[in-house]
């Protein structure tokens, strides 16, 4: 089993799968837009436009589960991504990342990919996940790390 087996919706609610980056380094994320982690974006967006072109591509997930810090629906989200920060990776439809209506590719990422002792929760908004080109989680990063101390990972990947 590959992240690519994973269906998702779009920003715009459209349906897709994560198998249209099939072959690609990718970086998913949990997102919210009221965190004190929010402006991980600008950075996320800098990987996003030094690596596309080498197969590398960022995929942000809004997720509304930590103190109610992802509060707008998708176009408030979409809006305020591209505006405050230029985002134009791909972002996707607001979703649960933990719990029991957490989303399969989630619940797939955390276990392939335990945090600090063992733990497979998500703690906090910007927990990031490298995936290699097979479809392989290869590291989790919480969210105090900044994007662009992966950029040496993701390099190793290209």
């Amino acid at each position: 089993m590959s992240v690519y087996e994973f269906e998702v919706k779009k920003i715009n609610d459209e349906e897709t799968s994560i198998n249209q980056f099939k072959g690609n380094v990718l970086l998913i994320v949990n997102t919210a837009s009221k965190c004190g982690f929010t402006p991980q974006y600008e950075e996320l967006q800098r990987l996003y436009e030094t690596y596309q072109d080498q197969g590398f591509s960022v995929l942000g997930f809004p997720c509304n589960q930590f103190l109610g810090q992802e509060p707008g629906d998708e176009l408030e989200i979409d809006s305020f991504c591209r505006l405050n920060y230029g985002v134009t990776f791909p972002l996707f439809a607001k979703i649960d990342v933990k719990g029991r209506d957490a989303h399969p590719l989630f619940k797939y990422l955390t276990e392939n990919a335990p945090g600090v002792m063992g733990s497979k929760a998500i703690k906090w908004n910007f927990t990031k996940f490298l995936i290699d080109q097979k479809g392989n989680v290869v590291n989790r990063y919480a969210p105090r790390t900044k994007p662009l101390e992966i950029a040496s990972d993701i390099k190793a990947l290209l």
